[in-house]
């Protein structure tokens, strides 16, 4: 099984293909089989890596470094170990990733993709929603992501996607949790002046739990910066629409 262990932390990842470097990141609770579609296709004629970040999927589950710069760090990390300078594509929290690692280590990255993100919340309503989402975690656990996850999706989204992110949601580790407790006051927008590294935000139209406003603003804030906005997709284009991401992404990387 192919592992790397970097800061005391065993992940998972796989790399196939050759061709110029991608390095794809999942959101939330989920893992690199999130891409699966999408892999045939690209790994043509590019070398594609998916990794199962800290807490996440096969991965280890510590109970420290559950925060953006500790998530950087391992990424950072896993990049110079493999020897590849990849276009960086992030999905969700995983494009807050994209996003951090673009600023703090801009000679890793070749491009940033922030897939229905980069995950600010642009009203005070948004963070109590957050929060309350963290106190029903663990009040019920299995309730609260069963009732979550189906608003992550739009029209073309299968029942069975939706069920197998559920289960991937809930197999995940608990400590990945503190993600949310930071994302409630993350704000890019001051720093992406000075992002050194070109960035695009990819983002579904149907998306209700962030927004494409989000990405419109950010790429304002952010010299050179591209959106393309995927029709009838929610949350998570790149699994409601493979074809209509993968054509997206090949623009770009």
């Amino acid at each position: 099984m192919p592992y790397t262990t970097v800061n005391d932390t065993r992940l998972y990842y796989e790399d196939a293909g050759t061709g110029p470097a991608l390095l794809l990141l999942h959101g939330w609770g989920a893992s690199g089989r999130v891409w699966q579609a999408c892999l045939p296709d690209l790994v043509r004629d590019h070398r594609v890596i998916t990794l199962d970040w800290r807490g996440c999927g096969r991965s280890d589950r510590p109970l420290e470094g559950n925060s953006i710069a500790g998530v950087v760090k391992d990424l950072a990390a896993v990049i110079e170990t493999l020897e590849v300078a990849p276009t960086v594509v992030g999905s969700s929290i995983g494009g807050v990733f994209a996003t951090e690692l673009a600023l703090a280590r801009p000679e890793l990255v070749h491009h940033a993709v922030a897939v229905d993100s980069p995950g600010y919340w642009p009203s005070t309503g948004m963070r109590e929603t957050v929060r309350d989402l963290l106190t029903k975690l663990v009040d019920d656990r299995f309730g609260t992501v069963s009732g979550w996850v189906p608003g992550w999706f739009g029209p073309k989204a299968s029942p069975a996607l939706v069920d197998w992110t559920i289960r991937q949601l809930l197999d995940s580790g608990v400590y990945i949790d503190a993600h949310f407790t930071e994302i409630t006051t993350y704000d890019p927008r001051p720093r992406l002046k000075d992002l050194k590294v070109p960035i695009t935000y990819l983002h579904g139209e149907l998306d209700t739990q962030i927004p494409v406003e989000v990405s419109r603003e950010c790429a304002a804030e952010t010299p050179g910066a591209r959106v393309r906005i995927i029709e009838g997709c929610g949350h998570i284009p790149h699994q409601e629409d493979p074809r209509a991401f993968t054509a997206a992404l090949r623009e770009i990387a």
